[in-house]
């Protein structure tokens, strides 16, 4: 028997391949099924099964494409509603893989459907608990995502969650390996430890939904507090899931349509794409086409794309460093934006060669800054990360304007002045002020290196840490 988890980092997501006997089964796949098809081939396998542990929001599952490709049966947990052809299942039911077993454990409350798989070795023992989003490592599913669908409120949802994970989960072998499908940095959890796997054991003692005094009550309220707004392309994607999508060849071939300056910039004006500019932000600051925003490819990048460009329909044009165009078309398709319609050629090089108009962003380092702030003590400041971030230090004359609320953001600001924009290490202030720009926004000045080089490198005051932990 072969375990091996699939891990992609920018979305903090896991797959899982898994083989017995010349048999191989697929959990939560990713939309690129080349590497699943590839590691059966390398060990003469067959895929018999695509496992599925509820309807993703955070990305599109490869399900579909690799159940045409290998002939392998979709399989949901029960009250799942597909329209391609796949397998309802029952809690309980089981499901023979060479010499190995799964076993279906139907645990409703991150959604309805939402249901765990239970490996058995060929004695019958249990090994392994691909716990989906039920369960993760440090944490559980939010229990938010699936009101509308459940016709249940949150806290309804999570009393069903608490149940689920009392009468599954927690009664397993203490030996039993706990393979989530999200670690930290995923928006389907809000406090998920950055290991990928653990014990059920050891979840009971450090997990905080799983301890053993913990009332429905306390579960609701705790699993409920705290909760940020889903990006809003997670409904989105929860419906390409569900409904089915193109298929990721036709989508990969789209997007990598090779366009000169010229014929980048007359598919810019007539079809009103996004330009999407997916350099390093400090060579972005140095120039970009005007009005395109910069997310970079380096950093997490789908889920930015998706917090920022609401509708996955929106029609996108690339900027890349030359030979990463595929990456990004690939890293788009992943969380639904199957409409890029190309890519400029030869990249701002090419751009800048041509003739075409060159804009610049301002960026300054931490002691540009400090230089500033003694010279003006009240110059605006404006800290893009989150909450929870600003309120453990800050420094202390800054406001709080998160990136992932840009458009309230976006109201602080007094266009007739000039603001200073940092994060923790200069990846979103640069998405920040990209879009602002592309807005009419002017006077942004981005901070190099974010709160991190202040810190390191100026003496800036900063307001006295405080554990976000212990933050509500």
């Amino acid at each position: 028997m072969k375990i091996e988890q699939i891990y992609t980092g920018c979305l903090a997501q896991g797959a899982y391949y898994i083989e017995s006997e010349g048999e191989a089964v697929i959990i939560d796949p990713l939309r690129e099924i080349s590497p699943y098809v590839e590691k059966a081939a390398k060990d003469n396998a067959t895929i018999k099964y695509v496992f599925e542990t509820h309807f993703h929001a955070d990305f599109v599952s490869g399900h579909i494409d690799l159940a045409k490709e290998t002939g392998a049966s979709i399989v949901f947990g029960p009250t799942a509603v597909t329209n391609f052809p796949s397998h309802i299942g029952v809690d309980g039911e089981e499901f023979k893989v060479g010499k190995v077993s799964f076993k279906l454990l139907h645990t409703p409350g991150h959604t309805m459907e939402s249901s765990c798989f239970l490996l058995n070795d060929e004695s019958g023992n249990p090994v392994a608990l691909f716990s989906g989003d039920t369960l993760f490592i440090g944490d559980v599913g939010r229990p938010d995502l699936a009101q509308k669908a459940a016709h249940m409120t949150q806290e309804e949802l999570a009393g069903m969650l608490f149940d689920s994970l009392r009468t599954k989960v927690m009664v397993l072998p203490n030996d039993v390996i706990v393979y989530p499908a999200h670690g930290a940095g995923s928006a389907c959890g809000k406090n998920m430890s950055k290991e990928t796997s653990d014990t059920i054991a050891n979840q009971k003692k450090t997990n905080y939904a799983l301890r053993e005094n913990m009332t429905k009550e306390e579960f609701v309220k705790e699993v409920t507090d705290g909760l940020a707004p889903p990006p809003q392309y997670f409904p989105l994607n929860v419906m390409m899931n569900k409904q089915g999508y193109d298929n990721i060849e036709d989508v990969l071939e789209r997007g990598q349509h090779a366009l000169s300056p010229a014929a980048f910039e007359t598919a810019a004006n007539e079809t009103g794409a996004l330009i999407l500019d997916t350099r390093d932000a400090q060579t972005f600051a140095k120039g970009f086409i005007p009005n395109s925003i910069n997310i970079g490819v380096d950093g997490s990048f789908a889920p930015w794309v998706g917090a920022m460009i609401p509708d996955i329909k929106q029609q996108i044009l690339i900027v890349a460093e030359e030979g990463r165009e595929k990456e990004v078309v690939t890293r788009l398709a992943r969380v639904g934006y199957d409409y890029c319609i190309g890519y400029l050629e030869g990249g701002m090089q090419a751009w800048e060669k041509s003739g075409f108009e060159v804009d610049t962003i301002k960026s300054i380092s931490a002691n540009q800054l400090e230089e500033i702030l003694e010279a003006s003590p009240k110059a605006a400041i404006l800290d893009v990360r989150k909450d929870t971030e600003y309120q453990a230090e800050h420094i202390v004359e800054a406001e709080n304007a998160p990136l992932d609320n840009i458009n309230e953001s976006a109201k602080m600001i007094d266009t007739n002045k000039t603001y200073f924009i940092h994060c923790a290490g200069g990846y979103r202030s640069m998405i920040f002020v990209s879009t602002l720009r592309a807005r009419g926004y002017n006077n942004l000045v981005d901070v190099q290196g974010g709160f991190k080089s202040i810190k390191e490198n100026s003496s800036i005051k900063t307001t006295n840490y405080v554990c976000p932990s212990t933050l509500k």
